[in-house]
């Protein structure tokens, strides 16, 4: 008698465990966005140009280090941070000073911003430098976009293609 209650308990108790994992797997309703809005997300790992140039050592420098060290030019490992700005609608949202990653400043800069916006056509405006200097713009990409409601736009960078690659726009210019 008390094992068939047991087993009937346990019966229970797994039905009601799994009403529960069904009820909340579609329920209450997760919105990322609400009605009308879109997304912009930002995010890559560039490294800038190195901050010094190569040096040749002396023989004497030379002369002093093991034979296997014997490089004739030591280079600068640190890299420039990169200065970033992002514009939309002609007007400023982000603006920063990526630092370069890695114990000697060596690795590249890396950046992951989410931007909510409404939906519809927007000018997107993009600079990135990439060298030593405090005026001027490496790449620049201005584009014309237009978003839906919920969906997300991609901005990513690759010095290959030219600039910042822009994807889940639609149409624009």
């Amino acid at each position: 008698m008390k094992r068939a209650f047991r087993i009937i308990a346990q019966g229970v108790v797994y039905c009601a465990f799994a009403v529960l994992v069904g009820y909340f797997s579609a329920a209450p309703a997760y919105r990322l966005l609400d009605d009308g809005e879109a997304q912009i997300k930002l995010s890559f790992a560039y490294g800038g140009k190195p901050v010094g140039g190569c040096r040749d050592r002396s023989a004497a420098e030379l002369e002093a280090l093991a034979p296997n060290m014997r490089k004739a030019q030591v280079c600068s490992r640190e890299r420039v941070p990169l200065a970033i700005e992002f514009e939309l609608d002609d007007k400023m949202i982000y603006k920063n000073v990526l630092p370069p990653s890695g114990i000697h400043g060596d690795g590249p800069s890396r950046m992951y911003e989410k931007f909510v916006i409404g939906a519809g056509e927007h000018k997107v405006g993009l600079r990135l430098r990439t060298t030593v200097r405090d005026q001027g713009w490496d790449y620049i990409t201005r584009r014309i976009v237009r978003v839906d409601a919920g969906d997300n736009l991609a901005i990513d960078f690759d010095p290959v293609a030219g600039g910042f690659v822009i994807s889940g726009a639609k149409g624009g210019g």
